[in-house]
């Protein structure tokens, strides 16, 4: 028998749309927190046409929409806000990522509510928080990856390249659980609710922590390198001699000399003075990639994978997204589920934590509106036209 939720009993009232709020709240509902999305009337959140791939669904809101109930209101209208001043006070948590100044005109700003509701956890997402000269800009993650200079280090030397992923909403969703679950926690000792705020540049601006420390520190940027490591060598792609790519790196001595005696068989090497420190190695990076690729010739990518196996030195293959769908490690562990929706049957990854005796909730994706009759019925509101 599978043990209670973490977080059952916890109601959340999300005012969200994109990614980076509705993958906050998705991820709590996972966990047994009642996740109410609150979208707009007609299309709902335009997150739902991005894309139709998955039976006539978006990839993305198929991604960060399970498990939710979907109350489709206006919130500017009389109906709307009637709405929300019942739901508010049953609600644990709000979460809102409204255009800029949007939120704190309708009174719905984290302060605001925490100040109406003293119990309440509410959280503001924005682009670029709140003071400062861009706080009234609009943000899309691509647009946030620019700001906060990660295209600089990303790509090739030639050419900078966005992220393939959201990056920057996805980080943004992650520091809104965390903020979450410490106000949780922090209510359980105090009994009072809190107000914070997640933007999409402060969650960039610490993944570019270590670039900025870099650049900051060394006076100079990070060079783009493409597939390879910009301050670690070896550390990359590697060619074997059937024409296969291996990825490994070397992060300390141990590995490089295993390296040289283990999978070169060159012993000799490991106590090159071009090459026995990193920072030699990086300075003289071109030439060991040549060495190195000279030596694995004789090798099919395979053979190389087991060399680097058997000394303990970390690897991979380089995938491509339809094989990592067919990646052993997902299926074996049974990482791969099923959730419903409105279009039917559509697969979904199992959240990246596992709790021993714990099993997370895969329900379904809802329809925009699906569920304001039974909200309506459970706050006693009276539907518009109803007798």
């Amino acid at each position: 028998m599978s043990q209670p939720l973490p977080l059952s009993g916890i109601t959340v009232v999300s005012l969200e749309q994109a990614i980076a709020a509705p993958l906050a709240s998705r991820h709590l509902a996972d966990w047994g927190a009642r996740v109410i999305k609150i979208e707009r009337p007609g299309k709902g959140d335009f997150c739902r046409d991005y894309d139709f791939v998955m039976n006539g669904m978006s990839s993305q809101f198929a991604w960060t929409n399970r498990s939710k109930e979907s109350l489709a209101i206006d919130v500017k209208s009389g109906e709307g806000k009637r709405m929300l001043d019942a739901l508010l006070p049953k609600a644990d948590v709000f979460l809102q990522n409204l255009a800029p100044g949007a939120a704190k005109r309708l009174g719905l700003d984290a302060q605001s509510l925490v100040a109406r509701f003293p119990r309440l956890i509410a959280c503001d997402i924005s682009g670029y928080g709140v003071g400062g000269p861009y706080s009234e800009k609009k943000a899309y993650d691509l647009l946030v990856q620019c700001e906060a200079g990660f295209l600089s280090i990303n790509g090739t030397q030639e050419q900078p390249a966005k992220c393939g992923i959201a990056v920057a909403d996805t980080a943004t969703g992650m520091y809104i659980v965390n903020g979450v679950l410490m106000a949780l926690f922090n209510r359980e000792r105090t009994g009072k609710g809190m107000a914070f705020e997640v933007s999409l540049f402060d969650s960039m601006t610490e993944w570019m922590s270590y670039p900025a420390y870099y650049t900051d520190g060394a006076g100079k940027p990070l060079v783009r390198t493409g597939t390879r490591h910009a301050t670690i060598a070896p550390y990359g792609p590697f060619r074997a001699g059937d024409g296969g790519v291996v990825f490994f790196g070397i992060q300390n001595e141990r590995e490089w000399i295993a390296l040289c005696t283990q999978v070169l068989n060159d012993s000799a090497l490991a106590d090159d003075p071009r090459f026995c420190t990193n920072p030699q190695r990086m300075q003289n990076r071109d030439e060991l990639e040549a060495l190195i690729e000279a030596k694995f010739a004789s090798l099919t990518a395979a053979q190389l994978i087991e060399r680097l196996e058997a000394a303990s030195i970390a690897n991979a293959n380089m995938n491509t997204v339809e094989s990592f769908l067919r990646h052993p490690q997902l299926h074996q562990r049974n990482r791969i589920g099923q959730v419903d929706s409105p279009n039917g049957p559509l697969m979904s990854f199992l959240p990246a934590i596992t709790i021993p005796g714990v099993s997370p909730v895969m329900g379904k994706i809802p329809a925009v509106g699906e569920h304001n009759e039974s909200i309506m019925d459970e706050l006693g509101i009276r539907r518009a036209g109803a007798a």
